[in-house]
């Protein structure tokens, strides 16, 4: 699958789960910038990652008092992400909506049983 259809399907599923959000969730989620790569690598400490992760959070999160400049981002890997689900569109899609979801609440500052209780993952 090429890089623009699986740009274009999570950009689609991206903009439609953050319409149905709580208020308070879509306004947090228009805090963070969202990135769409193929594959870890172009981040500043990517050769720390194992490679096949399916998104990441970076940044200062809600919790945080940010002083400094960076901007608190999602990053999803789209082609891990496809490969993960067996390369299967509406698996993907869901997948996409999971990970955002996921990498969301780190931003929130909410670990993972955080997460899971919000119906968030």
């Amino acid at each position: 699958m090429n890089f623009e259809t699986l740009s274009l399907w999570a950009d689609e599923e991206l903009k439609s789960l953050v319409k149905i959000l709580p208020a308070d969730i879509q306004e947090a989620a228009n805090k963070v910038t969202i990135s769409m790569e193929e594959k870890p690598g172009r981040g500043t400490y990517d050769e720390e990652l194992e490679g096949d992760e399916l998104g990441l959070f970076e940044g200062p999160s809600a919790m945080d008092e940010n002083d400094s400049a960076e901007i608190p981002s999602i990053r999803l890997f789209l082609t891990n992400l496809w490969e993960w689900v067996g390369e299967d569109e509406q698996d993907y899609r869901d997948e996409v909506g999971t990970t955002f979801l996921h990498e969301l609440g780190h931003y929130l500052g909410w670990d993972e049983d955080e997460v899971a209780a919000r119906g968030l993952e």
